[in-house]
């Protein structure tokens, strides 16, 4: 399994050197790569499959890397693009269908029953990321969004409590530090 792993990373992060690809290197570079190390991190304190919850974190935000219009979607679409990605494998349905329930569940916008640890893992990595790549939330509300310093460290925050929230209890117990070094940063005296 390790080669099929490989196979996709590759494959991901080859999609995210792409002109087409809307959010660049950073989408890589500052989050799914992230959320594929932390996943992968944690899945035993998870009792989760390594193998699953590796392929369902390179794979999560597949959708919206291909295709920016897919970004809201990104979840259906991107369970749709990594089913078709790994029938090139000789991977069990069971398999591969845990990979796209963890796709499809992974947003903390959606607040979907995560019913495997796999799920639970994937998605509280999602979110756990958020906390390590503060630069580029920073950047993006300053640069990209061209927010007030106000209205930038509000954005981020809200992110980050929403990010925060959406964890399992497991989760919150890993970031708590974070999460509060965070806000005690971006709120306001």
């Amino acid at each position: 399994m390790n080669y099929i792993i490989s196979e996709i990373y590759n494959e991901v992060k080859n999609r995210c050197m792409l002109p087409t690809n809307a959010y660049g290197m950073g989408a890589w570079d500052h989050h799914i790569e992230l959320v594929y190390k932390i996943a992968t991190e944690i899945c035993e304190q998870y009792n989760a499959d390594y193998d699953i919850v590796a392929l369902a974190a390179l794979l999560h935000d597949v959708a919206s890397i291909t295709n920016k219009e897919y970004t809201e979607e990104h979840h259906i679409i991107g369970a749709e693009i990594a089913e078709s990605l790994l029938k090139k494998y000789d991977i069990e349905e069971r398999k591969v269908e845990l990979i796209k329930k963890c796709i499809l569940n992974h947003r903390g916008s959606r607040l979907a029953d995560k019913c495997s640890p796999e799920e639970v893992c994937v998605a509280d990595a999602d979110a756990m990321a958020h906390f390590y790549s503060i630069p580029s939330l920073l950047k993006m509300v300053y640069v990209e969004r061209n927010m007030s310093i106000d209205e930038g460290s509000l954005f981020v925050l809200e992110k980050l409590e929403r990010s925060y929230n959406k964890l399992s209890d497991e989760g919150k117990q890993i970031i708590n530090e974070h999460y509060h070094a965070a806000k005690l940063l971006l709120s306001k005296r």
